[in-house]
Formats: structure tokens, C-alpha cells, sequence
């Protein structure tokens, strides 16, 4: 089964719905235009429900097949980043310092053109919950909606998320059981020593070559530490110390991130860090004050959830474009949070030859959209006789 027919006859429509949100980016949770535009046309639709302010600004859309079967909830993302864009397209931002440089334009217009087709046709058993999430950029939409009540509230036995993925062919996807997108963490080092004149290095505690010797330790931890099979990243991406070339100074800090995809290799960095910092800062004489902050969890694929959306996926773009054991990637998706209430799936969709995501050029790929399209479709139709 290759893209469906119906869709495909839509396919202009649903590029317009993205053009026009990609026109009017909105941040965070502050997404009522994008919202609106979402809940008017699930109503338009037929929707059998159509809720809004879940997660505060969240929409979500119930339709319901023939008969009973499983209640499965499918994910869009509908906020813009903070970047100036640069594309030069006719529907480029109308907002000055604002863009839709992930796709989440895509995603939400490749879901509302699902949502179109199985109002229309409901040839299917069960529920389909179709959620569109504020806040993925940094603000955590996706825990929002969750303590909200959305599962429980929307009887969700099962969720699904997609997200572009520039450099994948056009129209393929991947997919992999277990840690698809990384935790993400933040730490804050406060070296503090005793300054003094920098004429004068031995009557201070020297905080910028204790920062020094620290940044190169910390790094160590992943090289020589986790096992090279496990994955892990430590950054160091921030160094602020003093104010004159002839003074050292009392403190300096060290701010950075730590990614990993699993729990286990996530506590022993936090664990390690700690460790590292604190004993190297007293081997000079001097304190670490460390301020470590959790971020979105490890995004994890459940087993049989991965293999059904593998399999609904080699439906529509055929096996040989489909992989099924995709490199997972270090950044960070609050997604998560919904596979952490529930089973289910994360699986990216080929956005061709564009630039890469978070830049001022990106643009999603609109002959994509059957595509993705589709794919919600298919999860919602072989549902109820996914083994």
C-alpha cells in the first residue's frame, strides 16, 4: 500500500495549511494563532471532540472508526524557534525573529491532512487521538499535556510521534527500538579560588587554570570512562572568568550538556561530574559549586510499538526504504515524556537534501507530505490487528 490515493488528491491543501503556519511562527507555549487554526479545521473535519487548552495551549481531536478497538494517540508539534529566517521563500515568516526552522509546520499540517482523510472515511476500529502539542522547543509541551491528564483523560493505550529528518532521502524513514533521541542535560560549574594580581600567581588560588585542567578532565569522562558501545556526549560550551588582563579572578564558570540514550549511562555522568569536578577543584585548593539540571529524558521506542510502525511504514514507502535500525541522534525531543506514560513509537520521515534542522535556511520538504500523511493514516487502520 503506497501512498494513498485520497490524500495524495489533497496534497495541495495540506501545503498550504503549512505554508500559512510556517507564514505566522508562534514560540512556546504562546501558540493561539496556530492553535486556532488547528482547532477550527479538526471541526471542519468532523471531528467527534475537539479539546483545546490541554497543556495550556494544546489542541486535541477524537475520531472515532466503526466500531470498538484501540485508542491510539498520534503527535504533532506546532511551536517555531527564536531565528531570524533566511529562506527567501514568498511564505517565509511574517515575524520578525521568528521561524519555523524544525518542520513543526510539516508535522502539524501532515496530521491535520490525516485527521481530514479518517474523518472522511472512518475505516477503522477503535479511537484515534490526535494531539498537537505546544512548547517542544525547550518549554516541555509534551510533559504538560501528559500532567494535564491526556492519557487518562483520552483513554490513550498507545502514542505515536514523527519528526523530519534532513539528509534521509525524501519519503523514507527510520526508525530503531530503545533510545531514538538522547537526554538532555545542563550543568553549571562554579570554580571558586582566591584572585588576586596576576603579576603575583603564587598568592592566589588560580580558578581559570583550575577551569582549564577541569574542561580536559571532564572530557575524559566519556573517553575513558563509558563503555564505547554506550553512547554519551559531554560539552563544555560556555566559559565566563574576568574582567582585566592583569587580574585573576575569584571565580569562573563552566556551563555545558551531557547526552546520553539510556538511564543507566545518564545517572553515572551526572554521578561522574560531580565527582570529577568537586575533587579536582579541592586538589588546588579551591571549590566547585555544581548546579546540574535534568532535561527531557531519553526519547525510548518500545519493542513491539517499533516493529508495528516499521512494519505500517514499509506499507507506504516500501521495505527497502525503510530503516529499521536508524542511528539514533544526541539531540533532545519532549516527546519522551508521552513515551514514558505510554507505549509506542518515534520514527523520522526523510526531509531530502534541505539544510539542517535549526538553521536560518531550513524549510520543510512539502513533497513529503503524502508521505507522513499516509503513514498516520496506515497506523490508525492496522491497528486493531497489529499483533
Amino acid at each position: 500500500m503506497p501512498v494513498i490515493n485520497r490524500i495524495a488528491e489533497f496534497h495541495a491543501e495540506i501545503a498550504e495549511w503549512r505554508r500559512d503556519i510556517h507564514a505566522h511562527p508562534e514560540l512556546q507555549y504562546d501558540v493561539h494563532r496556530t492553535a486556532g487554526k488547528v482547532a477550527a479545521l479538526l471541526k471542519s473535519f468532523g471531528a467527534d471532540e475537539v479539546a483545546t487548552g490541554i497543556g495550556r495551549t494544546g489542541v486535541v481531536g477524537v475520531i472515532k472508526g466503526r466500531g470498538p478497538g484501540k485508542v491510539i494517540g498520534l503527535r504533532a508539534d506546532m511551536d517555531a524557534l527564536p531565528i531570524k529566517e533566511r529562506t527567501g521563500k514568498p511564505y517565509a515568516s511574517s515575524a520578525e525573529g521568528r521561524m519555523h526552522a524544525c518542520g513543526h509546520d510539516g508535522h502539524t499540517a501532515m496530521l491535520l491532512g490525516a485527521a481530514k482523510y479518517l474523518a472522511e472515511t472512518r475505516n477503522f476500529d477503535g479511537t484515534t487521538i490526535l494531539i498537537f502539542q505546544p512548547a517542544e522547543e525547550g518549554g516541555a509541551g509534551g510533559r504538560a499535556m501528559v500532567e494535564d491528564g491526556l492519557m487518562d483523560r483520552f483513554g490513550i493505550e498507545e502514542v505515536y510521534g514523527m519528526h523530519n529528518l534532513p539528509g534521509l532521502a525524501a519519503g523514507s524513514f527510520g526508525i530503531r527500538e530503545g533510545g531514538i533521541m538522547a537526554a538532555t542535560d545542563e550543568f553549571q560549574i562554579t570554580i571558586e579560588g582566591r584572585g588576586g594580581h596576576a603579576a603575583l600567581p603564587h598568592n592566589t588560588v588560580d580558578p581559570v587554570m583550575i577551569a582549564a585542567q577541569m574542561i580536559t578532565a571532564l572530557h575524559t569522562i566519556v573517553s575513558r570512562n563509558v563503555d564505547p558501545m554506550r553512547s554519551a556526549v559531554l560539552s563544555v560550551t560556555m566559559v565566563q572568568a574576568g574582567d582585566a588582563f592583569n587580574i585573576i579572578p575569584r571565580t569562573v564558570k563552566l556551563t555545558g550538556t551531557i547526552r546520553t540514550l539510556d538511564n543507566e549511562v545518564r545517572d553515572y555522568m551526572e554521578g561522574q561530574l560531580k565527582s570529577v569536578a568537586t575533587g579536582l577543584a579541592e586538589t588546588f585548593g579551591a571549590k566547585a559549586d555544581i548546579h546540574y539540571r535534568r532535561g527531557y529524558p531519553v526519547t525510548v521506542n518500545t519493542p513491539r510499538e517499533t516493529g508495528f510502525a516499521a512494519r505500517v511504514a514499509s506499507q507506504v514507502a516500501g521495505a527497502d526504504r525503510v530503516d529499521t535500525n536508524a542511528d539514533p541522534t544526541m539531540g533532545g525531543e519532549d516527546f519522551a515524556y508521552m513515551l514514558q506514560a505510554r507505549p509506542g513509537a518515534y520514527i523520522f520521515l526523510g526531509n531530502g537534501d534541505s539544510t539542517e534542522l535549526h538553521t536560518d535556511t531550513y524549510d520543510f520538504n512539502d513533497d513529503v507530505i503524502p508521505v507522513g500523511a499516509s503513514y498516520w493514516v496506515r497506523l490508525v487502520e492496522n491497528a486493531s490487528r497489529a499483533d
